[in-house]
């Protein structure tokens, strides 16, 4: 079998933890303490998470449409494809290297989507683009720290916990959408997301698109 090679790595702003990039032939792996994050492989769910929340948006031109977590870029693939011309998608991503590695390395994977002209990156914590929006977003689909339960960073409490839920709230649209990845289920959060005022919906989605793999979790959460 042909060994992994490690590419990179780099620390995480903020925190004392390492994420490495490694390749193996055509695939790719991107890491923490020696747990698998994502792998270039296995994304079904990742492009699930824009494609259920594109699905539900009223269908109109210009979307303005938040990504949380840039990865390797399937989610921002996924949605672009949703997409039509006049839609404008910014991403936040917390590690610089991350976007660096797709521009450098993983860009091939997805169909370069970082290249797409409807495309702006923002190298920071989602939490502060949300808290500096209101009523700016048709969708924000955040997919950072594993899900709800991750909280391997303290920021991350301030977005799944209830002031950041209230926070996304009002910086949706009316009508708008919250679709939050998780690599498993929440019950706390789901309440959490239902008090905050969202029309609640959970999804169950494969995490391959051949629809084998680990079950992971989408919730879709409604602005009235």
């Amino acid at each position: 079998m042909i060994p992994w090679k490690e590419i990179d790595r780099v620390k995480v702003p903020e925190n004392e933890s390492e994420v490495t990039l490694h390749v193996r032939d055509q695939e790719f792996s991107i890491r923490t303490a020696g747990t698998e994050l994502m792998n270039s492989r296995i994304h079904g769910s990742e492009d699930a998470l824009a494609e259920l929340a594109c699905s539900r948006l009223n269908p109109k031109s210009n979307w303005q449409i938040l990504i949380g977590g840039l990865g390797m870029g399937y989610t921002l693939a996924a949605a672009l494809e949703q997409s039509g011309p006049d839609t404008q998608i910014l991403v936040s991503e917390l590690i610089p290297a991350v976007v660096r590695w797709n521009r450098e390395h993983l860009g091939h994977l997805a169909g370069m989507p970082l290249d797409d002209p409807r495309v702006r990156v923002e190298e920071e914590d989602v939490v502060k683009t949300i808290g500096r929006s209101k009523l700016a977003w048709d969708a924000i689909l955040l997919d950072v720290d594993n899900g709800p339960a991750g909280l391997t960073r303290k920021a991350n409490d301030r977005l799944y916990g209830k002031f950041g839920l209230k926070a996304s709230f009002e910086a949706l649209r009316p009508g708008g959408i919250l679709a939050v990845w998780s690599s498993g289920i929440d019950e706390a959060f789901t309440r959490r997301m239902k008090l905050t005022g969202f029309k609640t919906q959970i999804v169950s989605v494969r995490a391959r698109k051949s629809g084998k793999g680990s079950k992971h979790t989408i919730w879709l959460g409604v602005r009235p």
